[in-house]
């Protein structure tokens, strides 16, 4: 029969909880201490669980991923998904532990980053939505844990970053309706204090600088990466500006929004008003008119994440901290 860690613990000399400790990599064990259980665990062919390399190794062959939110985003908002398909599609190829943890700015406010991981044992982290204003916002660089962020710029020694080129991706973009014709924009923008936000609203920017136009802060709402926000904001908008006739939004989520308020408006989607959104989302191609959108691929975002997140746990030197995957512009019916 297999070894039990009452036994394991007999062996060592220690107590039931002290082995546990040593299994889950709490920091407050001494190294004797650990010594001794490691000892008595290879003695008693003891496996802890399904990794028992875990038993040797300097830090447990695992990578998980913090999403910020992720139980209030939208059910529709597939992106969550393809990136968790890619992280788990690299660690089940190099036989990696994948774990999935959620969180938000006060539990962030609760336990710092580094302790986060010193508790759940986690030698790599992917990070998503973590505003530049949370609490691990700051914490990342400096934690000492390899930690890769989706569109957050992170660079240290153990600390890098995964993106489309978020600021070329919109000025190409909404270049493209200038060339098209289109004269009076309105911009859907995301979470003011998104660093993925501001890298898009750069686009903006240098998108009219290079048409020589100029864009005002009353074109521009926040629709907070949300559909109901986006509607709302939209439909105030609308009622006390002349309609737009194209309207570029940071997300697809949030385009559906602003389609429902044109709609409610009396506005035609793509005779009056063109629209376009940002992401790629599946469901873009199945509205009514289909979706013109910025694709960036998420499952490669996620599976380039979970490669350089092993490096860093591997002490590899990286070519770069900020890797950057191409994008795509589709142009479907909603854009005239």
């Amino acid at each position: 029969m297999a070894a039990t860690i009452r036994e394991v613990a007999r062996k060592a000399g220690v107590t039931i909880g002290t082995v546990s400790r040593v299994f889950n990599h709490y920091p407050d064990v001494s190294p004797e201490t650990k010594k001794k259980v490691f000892s008595a665990a290879k003695t008693l062919n003891y496996v802890p669980n399904a990794n028992a390399r875990s038993l040797s190794a300097k830090k447990p062959p695992n990578l998980c991923f913090i999403a910020s939110s992720l139980l209030h985003g939208d059910d529709r908002d597939s992106m969550l998904y393809l990136l968790i398909k890619g992280i788990i599609q690299y660690a089940t190829a190099h036989q990696l532990e994948f774990r999935l943890y959620s969180t938000d700015s006060s539990a962030q406010d609760q336990q710092s980053f580094t302790d986060f991981c010193k508790l759940h044992a986690i030698s790599g982290a992917i990070v998503c939505g973590v505003k530049i204003d949370d609490p691990y916002f700051c914490e990342l660089v400096d934690s000492g844990i390899p930690v890769v962020g989706i569109d957050i710029p992170l660079e240290g020694e153990h600390a890098g970053w995964i993106s489309v080129d978020n600021t070329a991706a919109v000025a190409e973009a909404v270049s493209l309706l200038f060339a098209k014709g289109f004269e009076r924009l309105m911009i859907a923008a995301g979470k003011q204090r998104a660093a993925v936000n501001q890298m898009r609203l750069e686009g903006v920017y240098q998108a009219f600088l290079q048409a020589g136009r100029t864009l005002s802060d009353d074109q521009i709402i926040f629709g907070d990466f949300n559909e109901d926000v986006a509607f709302e904001k939209t439909a105030r908008w609308l009622e006390s500006h002349p309609a737009p006739d194209a309207v570029f939004c940071f997300s697809d989520i949030m385009a559906l929004g602003v389609l429902k308020a044109l709609r409610k408006a009396g506005l035609r989607v793509p005779e009056d008003v063109s629209v376009m959104g940002f992401d790629g989302m599946p469901f873009t191609s199945l509205t009514t008119p289909t979706l013109s959108t910025v694709h960036q691929p998420m499952q490669r975002m996620g599976y380039e994440a979970a490669r350089m997140v092993h490096e860093m746990m591997q002490e590899q030197e990286l070519k770069s901290h900020h890797r950057i995957i191409p994008y795509e512009i589709v142009l479907r019916e909603s854009v005239r």
